[in-house]
């Protein structure tokens, strides 16, 4: 121990973490929820999330929580690149005793399914449609393969909300991964191989709620060096009595400069 440093001087508390996780899944934005098995807030669907070991980072507590409570594989949740979106320490966001969490976001392609048991705190574990999740006044959302009129098997409803600050959470995480989509080229992750305009433009529609003006897109995405490129000769049709559309596949780049900002204002999808 130092000289003259008493850690008993200091109120002890404890540090957490929570993971918001996205993924699209047809055509929606999603993220990953769990539902509380244990008290507080048995029954209230959360983050994933937990307590940090006292040897263990933040980060390898994520992962290992996220593991626990989803029951994804282990070589998914290694592969998942996390980023730290903030820490959250108001003095009363967890009824237990002081807590401090450290939040990570993640927006991934191609995600599986949970298990649909959970494990650790959590019973159950879900991809849920943002706009369910975001809270009161939605219609619940049944789990799959469950019977819809069982309300302990129902999804984030009306008044129901979510565990802890997990909402404010939840929209941190959202503006993070919407960001992300301007400087990166993360949005071709989540096209097929060969993809047209139109498909690239779904993601970015998706993610960031909001309808693009094609031509506008289209030169954006076009004049951004190696974001993009052509598939010589290739073409498909997408609809309508158009002719076929080209097709593409991601270019060399990793980030986007000039970025591709969203709009200020614009109507929503």
């Amino acid at each position: 121990m130092t000289a003259g440093y008493d850690p008993h001087a200091f109120e002890p508390f404890a540090v957490t973490v929570d993971l918001a996780v996205f993924t699209v899944r047809a055509g929606a934005l999603h993220v990953l929820l769990i539902r509380r098995g244990q008290e507080p807030y048995a029954g209230t669907w959360a983050l994933p999330g937990g307590f940090v070991l006292p040897r263990e980072s933040a980060e390898t507590a994520a992962r290992r929580e996220l593991a626990e409570e989803t029951g994804l594989a282990p070589g998914v949740v290694a592969a998942l690149h996390l980023e730290q979106l903030r820490t959250y320490s108001d003095p009363d966001r967890d009824p237990r005793m002081r807590v401090v969490s450290v939040a990570f976001t993640a927006l991934v392609p191609d995600m599986p399914e949970p298990a649909a048991g959970g494990g650790g705190d959590a019973d159950r574990a879900r991809w849920v449609p943002v706009g369910e999740a975001a809270g009161p006044g939605v219609v619940p959302g049944a789990v799959p393969g469950s019977d819809s009129g069982s309300g302990s098997d129902q999804g984030p409803g009306a008044g129901s909300g979510l565990a802890f600050d997990h909402a404010v959470i939840l929209a941190d995480a959202r503006e993070r991964v919407g960001s992300k989509l301007e400087y990166t080229c993360l949005a071709s992750a989540f096209c097929p191989p060969e993809f047209t305009l139109g498909e690239l433009q779904a993601v970015y529609e998706t993610v960031w709620d909001t309808a693009l003006d094609r031509p506008n897109f289209r030169r954006k995405v076009l004049a951004t060096p190696g974001f993009v490129e052509a598939v010589p000769g290739a073409a498909r049709l997408t609809g309508g009595r158009g002719k076929p559309a080209a097709l593409y596949r991601p270019g060399p780049a990793t980030t986007l400069h000039p970025p591709l900002l969203r709009p200020s204002e614009g109507p929503t999808r």
